[in-house]
């Protein structure tokens, strides 16, 4: 097959060179930058010393070159890209050809199905196949993490075990099928995740405040931060209970985390190896740092990810006093500090 990544992320680095390295499938990258990127792409593994390298066939900005004839096109984007790069693909895209994304909690079809056909198939995971960091742009990638198990949306179309089986395939991950892309598109990771640290960071900093030093993000995360990601899953379950979503399908925080309370939770964030190293979102000023508010952290997982599940809250009625909080909080920041 030709399969086309979308996005020359962190995501889109690791996905390119693992599919181009682990299969025979033809691979296509469509890039902002195509003239930063080497021929091969070399995906570095916590498990192995030997590296994964993967060669494109192609690599462009132009969807003609890379898009069309593409039974697969698969997004790694940024919530705030995706809408733009669907109308560039559009015209390019094959009817039967398979469009999906790594990442659907940023509102991958609400999209989709707003600017593709309706009978465009659509496939969409839960959460993120692998953490992925970009050592060397256009290069060399890490993966930091694997997870266990994958699972998947399939949508406007009846070839959904097919499309289960695709993705079990490319990511070499054990992959079940879910039962609506509400079960993807509603998130309880980035979008809840990162909010609830960041209000916890900066929920009381204002303008002129300086700080000595930038906290871990991970590593240093607070039982406040903990019971305040908590409290917003528990507020999204609610919200669960009034869609067409099976019970379970998104496991609670608590749940999925193997933790009981905020200390437990606070601890197992503390602990995960893949995350280890990684910095609040500041910026260096006279004096010290302050919080970057156009980081992704922000740009992100407040209008493109916390902003689906607030809004569904006040269409069905239910209570997210913690939601609303944190969403009115961060969308306050960015709207103040937005150049």
């Amino acid at each position: 097959m030709k399969i086309c990544i979308c996005g020359g992320g962190n995501l889109g680095h690791v996905l390119a060179g693992f599919v181009a390295a682990r299969t025979n499938h033809e691979v296509c990258l469509m890039t902002r930058h195509p003239e930063r990127w080497h021929k091969s792409i070399t995906v570095k593994r916590p498990d192995s010393w030997l590296p994964l390298i993967g060669t494109p066939a192609c690599i462009s900005s132009d969807p003609a070159e890379v898009v069309a004839g593409a039974d697969v096109v698969i997004m790694c984007l940024p919530g705030f890209s995706i809408h733009e790069v669907l109308l560039q693909i559009k015209d390019y895209v094959k009817p039967e050809a398979v469009v999906g994304s790594v990442v659907s909690s940023t509102g991958f079809f609400f999209e989709a199905m707003n600017i593709l056909p309706p009978t465009q198939p659509l496939f969409g995971l839960q959460r993120v196949p692998f953490i992925a960091r970009t050592i060397e742009y256009g290069h060399v990638a890490a993966i930091m993490g694997y997870k266990d198990s994958l699972a998947i949306a399939v949508e406007q179309t009846c070839r959904d075990e097919e499309i289960r089986q695709l993705s079990e395939s490319l990511f070499n991950t054990p992959t079940k099928l879910l039962g609506s892309f509400y079960e993807v598109s509603l998130s309880n990771s980035n979008p809840l995740l990162h909010p609830s640290r960041l209000y916890s960071l900066w929920k009381d900093w204002k303008e002129g405040d300086v700080f000595s030093h930038v906290p871990l993000f991970y590593e240093e995360w607070t039982e406040e931060a903990a019971q305040l990601y908590i409290n917003m899953d528990n507020e999204l379950q609610t919200l669960l209970t009034q869609l067409p979503v099976r019970k379970g399908s998104i496991p609670t925080v608590l749940e999925y985390y193997e933790s009981h309370d905020a200390a437990s939770l606070a601890q197992k964030l503390r602990s995960i190896e893949a995350f280890k190293g990684i910095k609040a979102p500041m910026k260096e000023v006279e004096g010290g740092y302050v919080p970057d508010f156009q980081s992704r952290y922000f740009t992100e997982d407040f209008p493109y990810g916390l902003a689906i599940v607030h809004r569904l809250t006040k269409e069905k009625g239910i209570a997210s006093p913690t939601i609303d909080t944190i969403w009115e909080w961060g969308t306050k920041m960015l709207s103040a500090y937005s150049q």
